[in-house]
């Protein structure tokens, strides 16, 4: 499988009277965008606002990030959700890079939206603080799940999707600024100097714990909570197959944008026969009853023994619950001799003392932590707010409240706010580009 990524580095992004990349700027023409959108006939209305590093401004709530991708062979780019259910991971892919698309709430938010700032403190947070961000500002006819505290939110993940690939098509025939090459050999008779090298596996957890259909993560547009462990090549992953699901406390999300430029993947894909042999993915999931979550873990280290792992890197998307099949799927390639290093935040409580992990377990002896999600964070108010900021504290987001008896409201008259770092979009980053460290005492 040989997947080519062709990247176009965009300089800005302005309004204009066509829709069009040139020389590093991307010009949209809102009225034709906004039009686009709305051909879902569930989205009631739309606005598209720009937000760019350094400016004062907070997006919120946000549900989804895509980067602006389109396949050349006219395949979609995010296949079983903008188009056929067809394989992706090999050929050409025209991406738009320094920019993503944002699916923010027009005035409702729920449990797995997040917060961005653009300046200050709170862009320390978010790695799309760093990214311009094409904000489609989004109300639907959804009315059955308006005030609840779970969303599926289906119309603006979707328009997100639909957009990102809109925005990659006006590319044309433009030089690209690099061409990256992604290929990763049969694991069968490879080079006897890479047969040589720890062989590493990346095991990847996202979120399906919804019996319900519509809240998971999908796979070509499949529902992970129907899934069970599987090889996947790290080429589908990098190139549209996975697709973000709305469940899932924010700070520990990771978006569709997270799973396009996985650095986890990219950085297993570097060292791959100089200092490893990278095997590929195995895509596993999370679940709800102890049972599941054992016979998934079980699965996941018979794999990586079918497949000759020495070692695993293992990654969930999540906490609390999830925790339980982190642990298990630990366990089970340890016992099977496939030495682990787990990915992963905390919830240690509001004063970092608490358990961080809801199971533990002795064989998960090496944990990358990349952070707490009750850890209290105040923001001051910015000059301008993308999306409703009332949804901070209103809508149920993870990491806020509409009222505190010690602290308050989340959101405080004057703009300035308090929040649990859980409300941070993709804040603790456990895809793998955490700049968080650790201070000693």
């Amino acid at each position: 499988m040989k997947l080519q990524l062709a990247n176009y580095l965009v300089k800005d992004v302005v309004f204009g009277d066509r829709t069009f990349f040139k020389d590093g700027i991307l010009t949209i023409n809102k009225e034709e965008a906004i039009q686009y959108v709305k051909e879902d006939e569930h989205i009631t209305e739309c606005d598209i606002e720009i937000a760019k590093p350094g400016d004062s401004t907070r997006i919120v709530p946000v549900k989804e990030a895509a980067e602006p991708r389109a396949k050349t062979d006219g395949r979609p780019a995010f296949p079983g959700v903008t188009g056929d259910v067809v394989q992706v991971g090999d050929g050409r892919t025209n991406c738009l890079k320094g920019v993503s698309v944002l699916g923010v709430g027009m005035h409702w938010g729920s449990f797995g939206d997040g917060i961005i700032d653009m300046s200050g403190e709170g862009a320390k947070l978010t790695h799309f603080s760093e990214l311009i961000n094409v904000c489609l500002v989004i109300d639907t006819d959804e009315l059955f799940e308006q005030r609840e505290q779970q969303k599926k939110n289906h119309a603006i993940r979707w328009a997100t999707h639909r957009f990102a690939e809109y925005l990659a098509l006006c590319i044309g025939k433009e030089k690209e600024d690099e061409l990256i090459t992604f290929e990763l050999e049969s694991i069968r008779n490879r080079d006897a100097a890479v047969e040589e090298l720890p062989a590493i596996v990346y095991v990847m957890q996202p979120q399906s714990q919804m019996e319900e259909m519509g809240y998971n993560a999908l796979l070509y547009g499949w529902d992970l909570n129907h899934f069970i462990p599987s090889l996947v090549h790290p080429n589908e992953v990098l190139d549209g197959a996975m697709i973000d699901g709305s469940f899932m406390p924010c700070s520990s999300k990771w978006s569709t944008f997270d799973y396009q430029n996985n650095p986890v993947i990219t950085r297993l894909y570097e060292e791959h026969g100089k200092t490893l042999n990278f095997l590929g993915v195995i895509m596993s999931n999370l679940n709800v009853s102890l049972e599941q979550k054992q016979r998934s873990a079980q699965a996941v280290a018979k794999l990586a023994n079918i497949i000759g792992a020495d070692g695993a890197i293992l990654a969930e998307e999540g906490y609390g619950n999830p925790d339980a099949d982190f642990i298990a799927c630990f366990v089970e390639l340890e016992k099977a001799g496939v030495k682990t290093v787990g990915m992963t935040n905390e919830c240690t409580g509001r004063d970092g003392k608490s358990q961080p992990l809801v199971v533990l377990d002795e064989l998960a002896n090496a944990i990358v932590s990349t952070g707490n999600v009750s850890e209290l964070i105040e923001l001051p108010a910015m000059d301008h707010v993308i999306g409703e900021l009332e949804a901070a504290g209103r809508d149920g987001l993870s990491g806020g409240w509409a009222y505190d008896e010690n602290l308050g409201p989340s959101v405080r008259e004057d703009g300035s706010i308090i929040i649990e770092n859980n409300s941070t979009f993709c804040g603790d980053r456990i895809i793998g580009w955490s700049p968080k460290t650790m201070k000693e005492f």
